[in-house]
C-alpha cells in the first residue's frame, strides 16, 4: 500500500553531518509541525545521504525511529551536493510544492514559514542572503564575485540565493525534464523563467562540523554553473582571438614603418612580452574550450549523476506513487 502524498517535500541533501543533524532535526519538526497544525496538509523531509562516510547514516537511522516524516534516501557514492539535489527532487513525493535547504543549520528553519507563505503567489521564492557577516571575508568577496560574474553573462539568479528555496510541483517536473548532466540548480531554476519572488534572511553560522565547500569545491561550482548556463566565454575567446589578430597587425605595421626609416632596435624584451601574452590567451582559450568539449563528452557517456542505494520509504513496503 502506498503513503498518502504529502503537499510539501523538504529535501536536504548532507554528506558527513552527523554532527549537525539532530539539532538541524530539533529545530526543523515543530517549524513543521506547527505548519502541518495550521493546514499545510502533510510533508515529508527526505534527507539524501550523499554517500557519507562518518555516522551519518546511524544517526538518520535513529532520528527516523522518532519522526515518521522523516525519509531517507542513501546514494551509492558521493555524487556532489548538486546531484544529491537532484536525487532530491527526483524522489520527492509533495503533490503542491518542494523546499531545498542544505542541513548545516546556516539556512535557518524558522525561515520556512516566510518562503511558504511567498509561495502561495509565486512558482519559486529565493531565500536571499541579506547579512553574511558570519562568513568570511574571502566568503563574502568570492560570492560577490560570482554573482557578479553570472549576471555579466547573462545569468538570472538574483543575488545571494544560493540552494535554500522554494519550487512549485510544476517547477519541479519541469526540472526534472531536463536532459543535460551536472545542472547546477541555482542558475537552471531561474533560467526556466517562472514567476518568482525573494525572501530574505541573515546567514547563520554553521551547527556543527566542517564545511563541504573548499576553495577547490567552490571553483568547480562556478566552472560547472558558467559553462552550463552560458555561452559566453567561447565568444570571449572569439574576442580574445581577434584582439590578438588586431594586436598583431598593430605590432607587424610598427616593425615595418621602423624598419622603413631605420629606427630598429634590437631587443628580447618586447619580443619576450608578446610571446608570453599570445601565448597566455592561446592556453585561456583553450582551456575555455576544454570545459565546452568535457561537458560534451560527459553528456555523450549518459551516465547516470546518482545511483540510489536505498530509500527507507521503499524499505516500508511502500512505492512511490
Amino acid at each position: 500500500m502506498s503513503a498518502p502524498e504529502p503537499a510539501l517535500s523538504v529535501v536536504v541533501p548532507a554528506y558527513d553531518e552527523a554532527e549537525v543533524l539532530p539539532e538541524f532535526t530539533r529545530r526543523l519538526r515543530p517549524v513543521l509541525d506547527g505548519l502541518d497544525a495550521a493546514g499545510l496538509g502533510g510533508y515529508e523531509v527526505l534527507v539524501v545521504d550523499d554517500g557519507s562516510s562518518d555516522a551519518t547514516p546511524v544517526v538518520l537511522t535513529r532520528l527516523r525511529r522518532e519522526w515518521p516524516q522523516l525519509r531517507v534516501v542513501r546514494l551509492r557514492a558521493n555524487s556532489g551536493h548538486q546531484a544529491a539535489l537532484s536525487a532530491g527532487l527526483a524522489r520527492a513525493r509533495a503533490r503542491e510544492a518542494v523546499v531545498t535547504m542544505d542541513a548545516d543549520l546556516q539556512d535557518p528553519p524558522e525561515v520556512l514559514p516566510a518562503l511558504l507563505a511567498a509561495g502561495r503567489g509565486h512558482d519559486v521564492v529565493y531565500a536571499v542572503r541579506e547579512d553574511r557577516s558570519v562568513d568570511s571575508r574571502l566568503k563574502r568577496l568570492t560570492a560577490a564575485g560570482f554573482y557578479r560574474l553570472v549576471s555579466r553573462l547573462g545569468g538570472r539568479a538574483p543575488e545571494q540565493a544560493g540552494d535554500f528555496r522554494y519550487t512549485s510541483r510544476v517547477v519541479v517536473d519541469t526540472v526534472l525534464q531536463l536532459p543535460e548532466a551536472h545542472r547546477v540548480l541555482r542558475l537552471v531554476i531561474p533560467d526556466l523563467g517562472f514567476d518568482s519572488t525573494t525572501v530574505g534572511y541573515a546567514r547563520q553560522a554553521r551547527g556543527a562540523g566542517r564545511t563541504k565547500y573548499p576553495l577547490t569545491r567552490m571553483v568547480r561550482l562556478s566552472l560547472d554553473a558558467i559553462t552550463g548556463s552560458s555561452t559566453a566565454p567561447l565568444r570571449l575567446a572569439s574576442f580574445f582571438g581577434l584582439g590578438g589578430a588586431v594586436l598583431t597587425s598593430l605590432l607587424l605595421l610598427y616593425a615595418l614603418v621602423s624598419f622603413a626609416v631605420g629606427r630598429t632596435v634590437p631587443g628580447w624584451t618586447s619580443t619576450l612580452a608578446v610571446v608570453a601574452g599570445v601565448g597566455t590567451l592561446q592556453l585561456l582559450c583553450l582551456g575555455v574550450l576544454g570545459e565546452y568539449v568535457g561537458r560534451l563528452y560527459v553528456q555523450a557517456q549518459n551516465r547516470p549523476t546518482y545511483l540510489v542505494a536505498s530509500d527507507s520509504l521503499e524499505d516500508r513496503g511502500q512505492t512511490r506513487t
